[in-house]
This record gives structure tokens, sequence and C-alpha cells, in this order.
């Protein structure tokens, strides 16, 4: 009876979906806009600041051919409104002054109104080139890291299908630990393709990759200090633009690898566009005898393989509409490591020398989105879109003492609508977010040992979302800019929450110093896990001291204060952050089990302050980045929800409120990384990582401290291009194989250990396969 209220609710909010998306075209007054987009404004004078009419402005992609021309109007403005996000080429041309070419970055909130000074031409028209890479932004008061897909290839390991280096070496605070990606203290993020938010409420139970790295053209990830249009994970927001077919002209690339641990990583794809339309597939295999973080230093049973495909269509219909299609679909396997001498001291507490235990995931989205522009200054997004995840955990049936099995599959289905509009200084901003849920999970139990009677469980829920927003960014003056919004959510499964959330922003210039000061407060709602229990998993759960209660969604409250400091080609960007949870989403192991559950915690307490630099170019050949992050991320109280200390009057159940380091607590993370372009074509890069060490949940006369030792790597990439169509490279990772013991918490294989060293070689092969087809046919 529960699921089919469940099920009733899922179908209202889908009425509720269609009912909004109605109401947003009818009511152009709340606008909203799709976040994989920003906007490029500008006025164009001269010397004494007139403004220059018909000028000729065409922004192009640094790393395709997508471009667009406007013209400026008797004012010398122009805009451009749908840019995904990435880095640019400003182009402004008129006659009588000398042609400008200028950089401009695109964020996905980008709004700001740049200024640009033509100066008078001279009998031979010379080309002025300026630079924007200084520039602190005014516009926004999110912390924001953009990293492009040439950062990806040539940053040591980044590459590579199932790496998250892409992440981990350019944005503070994020870190691997048991095989999971973290930021700012939590796990629980956001990705987004097209601007289209991937839903996902499971937590800790998919090791997979989320998106392949080398179908990425951009990845902006946001840190907190949302505006309203921007979702409920606080950790952080990884929004993709893919691959699109602009940078190729009927193109292929061919790209595998070799190494040790008999790794190979492959992947053929191609691409081409025409004036209207653009296209690029892909497809990859992986495999590795390294796939997951082991108990100890040497792995065993630790083989992990994957495959996958990826697409990406565009088709502009009209100059005013744009229809984009991103789909994939992988599957992943990982053997679960071991530890296997039973003697160990790791296997005192959580005995793996029995398990030979897989995962087998399944991962498949698709979102459709139509960008329609009304005018220079409005336009709409909508997006349907669906997602399938799987996560099946498979044991041998030898397993002792416990041979658990836990197999979920989950669907989404849902729609996202945006529309955005300029009145005078204010970007207005309004829109929906929704989808429907169904779970279907299997749970089930050996008892090798005898302590209990043998079961399986079939169980399903289904649920919902939706969400509604709007928001203002009002550019008081040049220096000034003030954002306020408010985003609304219900939850509907078998129960129902409600929550609204007010989100304030405000940044502000220092004018001829170009320091930019912002601060933000904002509070999040994040939606629960759809996880249920009955019969006999609760009887299991009393018999190991647990008890299984509802899971509710965890409200987050962000406090933040940052600066950027342009200073002679050089960024800084600063922040202090502080984020109070409440019913902070975490999870557990069943009994002796391998299986992790969802639960909640009363509430979470994270602070911390972080530190970006990047360089111009240094020596006329490389750049230098830094990512320093300085947190400490605590729990509070008992257990919720999810498995619970039971019975609830126990001694053991009542831990106070006092804080307590979360189990992947680390204080202090570095990442320093150089990237050289050499003569002759050449590249080398490297990066250093210094983690300060976890939280030593375990402590004993091995590891006694606090805190488990410090891990230091350093990663190494160096390649070379060969007559522009095949490049040969070399990534080395932790090349010292300095390992140590990073974390002792019950996890997937129990404890683990930092990634020894690695090596491979990869080769890239770019070649027209057009003219494939034309070389065995007469003239």
């Amino acid at each position: 009876m529960a699921t089919d209220v469940a099920a009733e609710a899922v179908l209202c909010t889908s009425c509720k979906a269609v009912f909004s998306i109605v109401l947003l075209c009818m009511l152009c007054v709340n606008p909203a806009r799709a976040t994989v987009f920003g906007e490029v404004q500008g006025i164009v004078h001269d010397p004494q600041h007139r403004p220059i009419q018909d000028a000729t402005v065409t922004i192009h992609a640094a790393h395709s051919v997508f471009s667009q021309t406007a013209r400026t109007n008797q004012d010398g403005y122009f805009s451009f409104l749908t840019i995904p996000l990435g880095d640019y080429t400003v182009t402004i041309t008129s006659n009588g002054f000398d042609v400008l070419k200028q950089t401009v970055t695109v964020f996905s909130d980008n709004s700001s109104i740049l200024h640009f000074l033509l100066q008078v031409g001279s009998v031979q028209q010379s080309v002025k080139v300026t630079s924007q890479t200084t520039v602190a932004n005014v516009d926004s008061v999110t912390p924001t890291t953009l990293v492009n897909r040439m950062d990806i290839a040539r940053t040591p390991g980044a590459d590579r299908t199932d790496s998250m280096a892409m992440i981990t070496e350019y944005v503070p605070g994020a870190y691997m630990v048991h095989d999971m990606l973290h930021v700012r203290g939590g796990h629980q993020v956001s990705w987004e393709i097209d601007g289209v938010e991937i839903p996902n409420t499971n937590i800790a139970s998919n090791l997979g990759p989320q998106i392949d790295p080398k179908d990425i053209d951009y990845l902006e990830v946001q840190r907190g200090s949302y505006n309203a249009d921007v979702g409920d994970r606080t950790y952080g927001v990884f929004d993709v633009s893919p691959r699109t077919g602009f940078e190729r002209d009927n193109q292929a690339e061919l790209i595998t690898s070799f190494g040790n641990y008999d790794q190979t990583n492959d992947q053929i794809n191609f691409g081409s566009h025409t004036e209207k339309f653009a296209y690029y597939a892909s497809a990859n295999g992986n495999r590795t005898n390294y796939g997951l973080m082991p108990p100890i230093a040497k792995p065993y049973h630790d083989a992990a393989n994957g495959y996958g495909g990826f697409s990406s269509f565009v088709y502009n219909r009209t100059p005013k509409d744009q229809f984009r299609l991103v789909s994939q679909l992988r599957a992943d396997y990982f053997q679960i490591p071991y530890d296997p001498n039973p003697n160990d001291y790791e296997n005192q507490q959580y005995n793996s020398s029995g398990l030979r235990d897989g995962q087998h995931e399944v991962d498949g989205f698709s979102a459709f989105s139509w960008v329609h522009t009304f005018n220079p200054t409005t336009f709409l997004q909508v997006s349907p879109y669906y997602h399938y995840n799987s996560a099946n955990y498979e044991p041998s049936a030898a397993d002792f003492p416990v041979a658990t099995t836990s197999d979920r599959a989950s669907n989404y289905a849902g729609l996202q609508a945006s529309l955005t509009t300029q009145v005078a200084s204010h970007t207005l901003e309004a829109g929906f977010y929704s989808f429907g849920q169904h779970d279907s999970d299997v749970f089930g139990a050996i008892f090798n040992n005898g302590s209990y009677q043998n079961f399986l469980l079939h169980t399903g829920a289904a649920g919902g979302l939706t969400e509604e927003y709007i928001s203002d960014n009002y550019k008081v003056t040049r220096w000034l800019t003030a954002i306020a919004g408010f985003r609304s959510s219900q939850f509907v499964a078998n129960f129902t929450e409600i929550e609204n959330d007010p989100r304030f922003g405000i940044a502000v210039q220092v004018p001829k110093i170009n320091w930019v000061f912002r601060a933000f407060y904002g509070r999040y709602y994040q939606p629960p896990p759809l996880v249920t229990a009955s019969g006999p998993l609760i009887g299991y759960a009393n018999s190991t001291n647990t008890a299984f209660l509802p899971l509710h969604g965890e409200r987050d409250e962000e406090h933040q204060f940052g600066v950027q400091i342009p200073l002679h080609g050089w960024l800084l960007d600063a922040d202090n952050f502080e984020t109070r949870a409440n019913n902070f989403l975490d999870h557990s192991n069943v009994g002796e089990s391998n299986i992790f559950f969802p639960i909640t915690f009363d509430g979470a307490l994270i602070q911390g302050w972080e530190l970006t630099i990047h360089s111009p170019t240094l020596w006329r050949f490389g750049q230098a980045h830094l990512a320093y992050s300085n947190q400490l991320a605590e729990e509070r109280g008992a257990i919720t929800g999810g498995l619970v200390c039971y019975p609830f009057t126990a001694p053991q159940c009542n831990t106070g409120f006092n804080y307590t380091p979360l189990d992947h607590d680390q204080r202090n993370t570095l990442n320093v990384g150089f990237d050289a372009s050499l003569p002759a074509q050449f590249y080398a890069s490297t990066n250093l990582y210094y983690g300060s060490g976890f939280d030593n949940g375990d402590p004993n006369a091995e590891y006694p401290g606090e805190y488990l030792p410090h891990d230091t790597s350093l990663n190494f990439s160096a390649g070379k291009t060969f007559r522009k169509s095949t490049t040969i490279s070399v990534d080395a990772t932790n090349v010292t194989n300095h390992r140590v013991l990073l974390d002792n918490s019950l996890t997937f294989g129990g404890f683990h250990y930092n990634a020894p060293f690695e090596i491979y070689g990869e080769v890239r092969y770019r070649f027209h396969y057009d003219r494939l087809f034309h070389r065995g046919s007469k003239p």
C-alpha cells in the first residue's frame, strides 16, 4: 500500500512538472536559465569613450571552430546569450580602427558587461591582442574551477576512464578516500551535463565513473555559494560541457595505452560539423589488475574492467532554435580486494581474508535540450531526461562468516526548464527541476557460521522531487553585484518533505587594484535515498545491535567569504566557509558484510579555508597552478536514519552531542602542478600531492595517533606530437611508490592503502575518416 501511495505521488509530481512548464512558458516575467550557458556582453568604444556603432564582433572557441557573430547597436552594445562555458577569443573590427582580439573565459554564471577600447587605425591596420586571464569575476559569489580537455589530456593520469585526477589536482579540498571522491568534507556531489543535472539519490553504492574524462570539453567545478538555479549538493557541482564535434572536421582519434598491472585504457572517437549540425561519438574500454584501494599495500583480487559509449548531437535548426542531445551507456566490474593473512591486525577488526566478492555496475543517461532565443536578452531551455543506475554486489557463496548480496536498480525520469531575461541591470532567473524515481532492491545473506537464518528479500520503492527557483543577479554598479534567490523543494515518497531555502550573496570590486570580495549565505535541501527494510533484514539488523529507521533529507546552512586577487598575470582566489548540516548523509556497513547502507547523523560541521593560484605563461612555455585546503569535518550526535543503534535505550546508543571527526576528515590537502609546452612539440606536466592524513578511527600500537600517516606523491607525464597527427606520451603516478594506510573505515574491502606506483604509455592517433572512403576510388 505504501508503494502504491508513493507511485501515485510520483504521478502527481510529473503532473506538477507539466503544469509548471506550461506556466513558465506563459509567464516570461519569471525567467530562468540553463547552467551550461554563460553570457558575453560588451560595449565597444573609441579612445574618447564614445560608442562605436556597427562594429563586427566575433566570438570564437579556443579549441574548436564554434563561433558566433554580432554587430554593435547605436550605444556600442552587443551580446551573446547562449555561449557554452569555456575559453574564447573575441575579435572586434570596425572601419578606421585597429582590429582588437581579447581572450575571455565564460563560466555558467557569466553576465558581466565587458568594455572594449578600439584604437584609431594606422595606414597599415594592426591587430591589438589583450588578455583576460587575470580578471577577477565580480558577477559571481561561487568559487569556481574550470578545467579543459587539454588539461585533462596532459595532467598525469587524468584521462583514464576511472580517474578523478581532473578534479583532485585542481580543486581544493578534493581527494579520493575509500574509493570515493570527497569534496569539502562530503561525498554528495552533483554531476550536470549540458546544464542538466543527472539525478542520483543513492550514496556510497557506486564505484564506477559518471562520465569518461576523454569525452569532456570543459569541466566547471563549483564549491558551494550557489545561485538558486543550482541544486542541492552543498559540497560540489560538476558541470560538464561535452565534446560536440565543433572541434573536428570528419576527424577521428584512436587512443590506446598499456602499463603495469596489465592496465589498458582505450577509446575510439569521431566527430564533425556543418554550419547547422555537429556530432561526436565515442566507444571505450578499460581494464587493470589494480582497481580499488586494497586493505594492505599489495593488492589481491583487485582487477577491474569496463566499457561504454558516449554521443553528442547539436542541431541549429534556425538562428533562434537549437537542439542538443547527449547520451551515455557504460558497464563496470570491480573485484573486491582482500587481505589474505587472517592474523594481520587489519583483519582483527574486519576479516576480509575469505572474501572473493565482486561488484557489477551499469549506468546510462540521455538528456535532450531545446534552446530557444526570443530576443537578444531572453532565451528558454527545456530538457527532458532519463537516468538508469544499478549496483549489484555479488559475493562468493563461501564468504565467511556471512555472504551478503545487495542488488539495486534505480530509474529516474524528469524534466528541467529554464528561461533567462535581462531587465535594466537585473538578470532575472526562474525555473524548475523535477523527476520521478523507482528503485528495485534485492538483499540477501548466507550465514556460513550458522549465526542466523539465510534469507533473500525483494523490495521496491518510489518517490519524486520537484524544485522551483527564482533569483536575481543585480548589477548595482560596475563594481558591485548583489545576488538573491529562493529555491523550494518538495520530496514525496512514503512521506513528504517540503523545504524553502533562501540564498543571498554580494560581490564588490575594489577600483584600480581590481580585487573582488564576495560573501554568501544560503540553505540547501538534499533528498534522501529510497531505502526500505522489512522482515528478515530487520531481524538481522536487530541481531547485530542495529535497527532500521526511514531516511530523511539533509538540510544544510552555509556561510562563505572570499576574495580574488589579480596581480601581474597571476590570479589568487581564497575563501573561508562553514557548512552546518542537519541529518547529515553518510554510510555504514551491515554487520560483518561488505555492504554499504546509507545513514544519517544528527548533524555535521565542516569548516575550512581554501586557496587556488593560477599563473600566467612563465618563461614563455608553461603555467603553474596550486590548490590548497585546510578544513575540519566533524559529525555530531546519534545516527538518526538507516541503520541506527539498537536497542535505543542501551548506554552505547547515547553518543551525546560532542563533535568528532568524520572518517574522511583530512586537515591539510595540497596540490601543486606545472604544465610546460616545450620546443619540437614536446610537453611535460607534473603534480605534487600532499595530504596530512585522515582520521584514525581505530587507534592501536602501530597507529596510535589521532590521524593516520600523511600521504605524499609525485606524478609526472611527458609527450611529443609527430606531424600533428600522432602523440606519444608516458604517465607515471606516485613515482616514489610511497605507500601508507590511507583510512581504516569498514567499506569495500575493509581498510585502504593509497595507490602504488603506476606507469603507462599512451598513443593518440588522429586521422580524417572521410579520406579512407576515397582512397580506392578512381578519378
